[in-house]
């Protein structure tokens, strides 16, 4: 029976929490998640941790942060005067914004804080600088 290698394209079910147990995301439920090994759009540790599963096999892993969504990065946190928002908009902490970089480019924040006078903004990934726990079962090679 064929193992999946970098370049096949797989399907899986997952189930993601973090080392506390506290889970995240889970394909259960619904369609398995597709991807091709190798392509870069899925955290590194995800791909590994199915390189060599054959079809039906199962998986139990912890990715490490480096592995996963990186490190939580103190130079993404940004904090703007409250005068930067419109008037009418209510904050809340957790809240995610899009705001536009210097660039102009899209960029996914989460409100972290919410002072007096200013906002502080959170440009990590949410799950940044956490070890992550998967099951994954490798439903099919595509």
């Amino acid at each position: 029976m064929s193992t999946a290698q970098k370049g096949d394209t797989v399907r899986v079910h997952y189930t993601g929490s973090l080392t506390d147990g506290e889970q995240f995301d889970s394909s259960r439920g619904g369609e398995p998640l597709e991807f091709t090994i190798g392509e870069g759009k899925i955290i590194p540790g995800f791909e590994t941790a199915v390189s060599g599963l054959a079809p039906g096999e199962s998986r139990e892993t912890v990715i490490a942060s480096d592995d996963g969504y990186g490190p939580h990065r103190p130079e993404l946190l940004v904090e703007l005067e409250k005068s930067q928002f419109p008037e009418d908009m209510s904050l809340e902490e957790g809240q995610t914004l899009q705001l536009n970089d210097q660039e102009g480019n899209p960029v996914v924040v989460r409100v972290a804080d919410i002072g007096e006078e200013a906002v502080k903004l959170d440009a990590n990934h949410p799950l940044a600088g956490q070890d992550l726990k998967f099951e994954i079962e490798l439903v099919e090679i595509v």
